[in-house]
């Protein structure tokens, strides 16, 4: 007679199958794989945690070696809300510790959204909490939002030189409200620099949105 233990429902589910889709950026597959993975008995918790979380660290990971580019973050953004918009609905409270509350919108006067749509997108694979304001942005929205949502992290996107004036006055607006000490600022788009940010006054800047990932991370750890 045997004595070792079997398992009479088969192998263990694994949930690898949602981190491939995702990382190849496959929006059916994800959503479809993401389904059959809670069907199987994975709890959500663990999937979020197992497979989605990693699968977008992997996508920053190609993309910071070059391996992939901008249109291949998009999609693979695209797979992951896919997936998440299965997942969400049965995490339960608690399940999952969130990495922060981020408010994220761009600046007023500035339509383009394609930037800051791909890191809050980054930014919730990461398990941030995201509030995401939308483009065109009024600072005193920003404060608004900050502190409703006792936002850990403001991220401001401007794509255009004109409009990069907007960061400062947010950043004025968040002082004066009294709310500047409790959050930290982060900031990107293509008219920006590290010397820039650093002027106006922001906590953090990043060139991309692998980099605003891992910026909005070290702004949270503890000192």
């Amino acid at each position: 007679m045997n004595d070792q233990t079997s398992n009479p429902s088969g192998p263990e589910p694994e949930p690898r199958p949602v981190f491939e889709a995702i990382v190849a950026g496959d929006q059916e597959r994800a959503r479809s794989e993401a389904e059959r993975a809670l069907a199987s008995g994975i709890p959500a918790g663990r999937l979020l945690q197992e497979s989605m979380i990693p699968a977008m660290g992997e996508v920053g990971r190609l993309f910071e070696e070059n391996l992939y580019f901008l249109p291949e973050m998009l999609i693979a953004a695209r797979a992951m809300k896919a997936a998440m918009a299965v997942v969400e609905p049965t995490l339960q409270a608690g399940e999952v510790r969130s990495a922060g509350s981020v408010v994220i919108g761009t600046v007023a006067g500035d339509m383009h959204d394609i930037g800051k749509n791909l890191v809050a997108t980054m930014l919730s694979g990461h398990g941030f909490q995201i509030h995401d304001l939308g483009a065109d942005v009024a600072p005193e929205r920003f404060v608004e939002a900050a502190r409703e949502h006792q936002a850990d992290v403001v991220a401001m996107s401007a794509l255009l030189s004109t409009t990069m004036t907007q960061m400062d006055a947010t950043i004025e607006a968040l002082t004066a409200a009294g709310l500047r000490e409790g959050v930290k600022v982060l900031v990107g788009g293509a008219p920006l620099t590290e010397a820039r940010a650093l002027e106006m006054g922001a906590d953090g800047y990043a060139p991309d949105a692998s980099r605003a990932v891992a910026r909005a991370a070290e702004l949270l750890v503890p000192h």
